[in-house]
């Protein structure tokens, strides 16, 4: 694939690594890449970072015909960069895609223009171990005419931001609320697909969980309002009596790639997984007689997030004394050691720029 080259004519200067946050500062430039039906992906080019213009009827801003994908580009102590699994999160960019009808992108193709984009943004890569440049692609349908129907036009982008930790409380436990009331998503709905759709009726029950002081919420299921899913916007895992349990992917779960990955790493340390369902009873019961030893989500931006707080209805109850879990901070020492190229990748998910 030829890619057109723009580079800019006002160099920004980053901030002090200590000041980035998460998703607040951009790159220099941005990838764009146009679809039509019949003609398919052309034109692709990176150009300037700047805003966009989009017609007034553009699908996606009518009927949410939008997909993202989130992933990290790495500085090793050596001085290079590497990706982790970016292969997985192409795939799972096409899954999400054939469930929005957006069109697919080509993998091998693809990955050539995260490596090409990445290369040209290199110097964004901050060097502070914990830090990271955050890749921010997304599709989206601007056909410019009202009225559902299937996509005929699309765009394909890639932004990129040099980011800190995804939390304020950074590998600090952090307090949950059990989510009753709201739902994120339903079986045979968009659930395992990354759209922006799922995140948007997330919001709503975030906010009341700030409110009481919570960082995020604990989704149930959305038709028994039974079964634990996910937290927040990240999968989600427990140690109850020894062993990991988290979530089957039952298609309202989110398969995540930190997920994933937390799951082969936790296989090779000799744990036990289960991958079932689980109850928010059978979860509180487990937190009432001790049995429930850790609790984690597990994600891109947050790698894995210690759960020190859970709280349903008026009762809230402490996880392993509010404290980082010993699985918890294996799991977290281990995926970022390989991320960051201090631990050995003996599982192959490095790629190497």
């Amino acid at each position: 694939m030829q890619i057109q080259i723009t580079k800019t004519q006002n160099p920004s200067t980053m901030p002090p690594e200590n000041e980035l946050g998460f998703g607040r500062v951009f790159t220099d430039h941005m990838f764009i890449m146009d679809y039509e039906e019949g003609k398919g992906w052309q034109n692709a080019r990176i150009v300037p970072f700047q805003n966009i213009s989009l017609h007034p009827a553009s699908t996606v801003l009518h009927y949410g015909a939008e997909i993202f994908e989130g992933l990290k580009a790495y500085r090793r102590a050596d001085g290079g960069v590497q990706l982790f699994r970016p292969m997985e999160n192409i795939r799972r960019m096409n899954r999400s895609a054939e469930r929005m009808s957006l069109p697919l992108l080509p993998e091998e193709e693809t990955l050539e223009i995260l490596k090409t984009f990445v290369k040209l943004e290199e110097r964004f890569v901050p060097k502070s171990f914990g830090t990271s440049l955050y890749l921010r692609p997304f599709t989206f349908g601007n056909d410019e005419a009202l009225g559902v129907h299937a996509v005929s036009r699309a765009t394909f982008m890639l932004i990129a931001s040099p980011s800190g930790s995804y939390y304020k409380e950074g590998i600090n436990p952090v307090g949950i609320m059990i989510e009753n009331e709201d739902v994120r998503t339903v079986r045979g709905g968009t659930g395992y697909a990354k759209c922006g759709g799922n995140y948007a009726a997330s919001t709503r029950a975030g906010e009341r969980a700030a409110k009481k002081g919570y960082s995020q919420v604990l989704w149930l299921d959305g038709v028994e309002r039974k079964y634990v899913e996910e937290v927040g916007a990240m999968n989600v895992m427990f140690k109850i009596g020894g062993k990991i349990v988290t979530p089957m992917l039952t298609g309202s779960i989110l398969p995540g790639i930190t997920r994933m990955s937390c799951i082969a790493v936790l296989k090779d340390l000799g744990y036990e997984v289960e991958e079932r369902l689980l109850s928010v009873d059978e979860l509180l019961q487990a937190l009432k007689d001790g049995s429930l030893e850790e609790a984690w989500g597990c994600g891109t931006a947050a790698v894995v997030s210690p759960i020190g707080r859970l709280a349903f209805g008026e009762e809230e109850y402490v996880v392993n004394g509010g404290k980082i879990g010993e699985v918890t901070q294996k799991l977290y020492d281990i995926l970022t050691g390989i991320q960051w190229g201090k631990e050995e990748d003996k599982f192959g998910w490095v790629y190497k720029l």
